[in-house]
């Protein structure tokens, strides 16, 4: 499998350093609200990484963390009378709530940053010994010159981002240098703080991925990953200080997701144009949320509209009508034989989904593959001869496929009721005797109990009305 290496700017082949493990950090959320679909991302585009390095045989240890220490969780805290702590735990009830809904599998490690104080500490500690950083009022500074390579993972020279740092900073810092960032704040009143050899405070942001990157996984990782717009400062600044404490590579390969636009504007609260993942999910379902942002590669840009979501409902529908298809005639088909053809459409079509997944984890790709499966199923679904055990054979293959990419999951087997079943079968039978009147009256009768029923090449589709 060949990723795409932000650091490189070029696809490489993965290597894990350790054995088949291959160890990942995806940057997760900052719990004090509901993710939005720009959040949702980079959770399904990670999400799907694991589970196709675990199907091509790797184990894969997974860690996302939680940063539930944060200024926005103390604003929010202060503004509703409650601790920062209330305010971080029940948005990670939320987080899990939505990452579920979406399919996202839970992260074998979710540490969080007020159970890690100890080892933050730590490393700032050696960062301060080492003469990366230095105190300064209370607070602790990195001091980014002192770093040789800083920049270059976003490939900006240092004194260039010097000068467009110098006029955002505040007369209250006391740094020597606009790049030099908090590793420690120091304690405000009506703050939550920890205790430290450097006053009381709290940690800066991107020392919390560093400390938890090294005592999860290790000095040095496969895989780092998040969304294009953590790439500096956030992942800039864990290298700086992530390899002046080790003196290591902090990870083999940086993967980024790019951003999602609404309808060609940056997504912002301000613009009006923000969607949260719990708000779109309650008009179109989590599942075509999933879909949609499988449906283009993950460094390609997105652009979410009403159109867009609609469209992805339109195409689960056709596959989970295919799966239906299929349950319904294994139910009546026979034979144990599998001919020529089919081994050659399950053996080519496996084949094509693993070339475009390992060929930097095309999502989209993959999922024209899944498409043109389908199209293949539904002409086999149709010859009288085609035997049980076909059926099942390319069945096995597109809930093995579809699987991968983590679909299919949130329609169950018993949502349509067995006395819908028996009224649709006694239209079908009606339709046969050309009694159209009756089909009619039973048509009206299941649409009045919340469902139609639709014929199709492949047979009768039953649907929520």
């Amino acid at each position: 499998m060949k990723i795409f290496n932000t650091m490189t700017k070029t696809k490489e082949k993965l290597k894990p350093a350790n054995s088949n493990t291959v160890r990942i950090y995806a940057c997760g959320p900052t719990v004090y609200n509901l993710f939005h679909i720009g959040n949702a991302r980079p959770l399904c585009v990670f999400d799907v990484l694991r589970r196709y390095l675990k199907y091509r045989g790797f184990d894969v240890k997974y860690v996302q963390n939680f940063t539930d220490v944060d200024d926005r969780i103390i604003r929010k805290a202060l503004e509703q009378g409650v601790s920062a702590l209330e305010v971080s735990e029940n948005a990670i009830r939320e987080y899990f709530t939505d990452a579920r809904g979406l399919n996202v599998i839970d992260a074998d490690i979710h540490p969080k940053v007020t159970d890690n104080m100890d080892i933050i500490i730590d490393i700032i500690k050696t960062l301060v010994d080492r003469g990366f950083a230095y105190e300064a009022g209370g607070d602790v500074y990195f001091e980014a010159g002192k770093f040789a390579e800083y920049g270059k993972l976003s490939k900006m020279p240092l004194d260039d981002l010097r000068a467009g740092a110098s006029e955002r900073v505040s007369e209250s810092e006391l740094k020597r240098d606009p790049m030099d960032f908090a590793l420690w704040k120091a304690a405000k009143e009506g703050e939550c703080f920890w205790e430290s050899p450097f006053g009381n405070g709290r940690p800066g942001w991107h020392i919390e991925c560093s400390a938890m990157v090294r005592e999860y996984l290790g000095d040095t990782i496969d895989i780092h990953g998040g969304g294009s717009d953590l790439i500096f400062p956030h992942h800039e600044n864990e290298i700086a200080q992530s390899e002046a404490a080790t003196g290591k590579p902090l990870a083999n390969v940086w993967m980024h997701n790019e951003m999602i636009n609404v309808d060609s504007r940056k997504m912002a609260k301000s613009k009006g144009n923000f969607f949260l993942v719990r708000d779109v999910a309650e008009n179109y379902g989590y599942e075509p949320i999933r879909f949609m942002l499988l449906a283009a590669h993950y460094r390609s840009k997105m652009n979410y509209t009403e159109e867009v979501i609609k469209s992805a409902q339109t195409s689960l529908e056709r596959l989970y009508t295919c799966e239906d298809t299929i349950k319904r005639l294994l139910e009546t088909k026979a034979g144990d034989t599998i001919c020529d053809a089919i081994t050659d459409i399950i053996e080519s079509h496996k084949a094509r989904f693993i070339e475009v997944m390992d060929d930097d984890l095309n999502t989209a790709d993959a999922l024209a593959v899944i498409f043109e499966l389908t199209r293949e199923i539904n002409k086999i679904l149709q010859i009288p001869e085609s035997t049980k055990a076909e059926i099942t054979a390319l069945y096995a293959l597109f809930k093995e496929l579809t699987g991968i990419l983590g679909l299919l999951y949130s329609k169950k087997d018993d949502e349509i009721p067995a006395e819908i079943l028996e009224l649709a079968q006694k239209r079908t039978e009606a339709r046969k005797d050309k009694n159209f009147a009756l089909a009619d009256q039973i048509r009206d009768e299941i649409l009045g109990r919340g469902f139609t029923v639709e014929e199709t090449r492949q047979g009768i589709v039953i649907k929520k009305a």
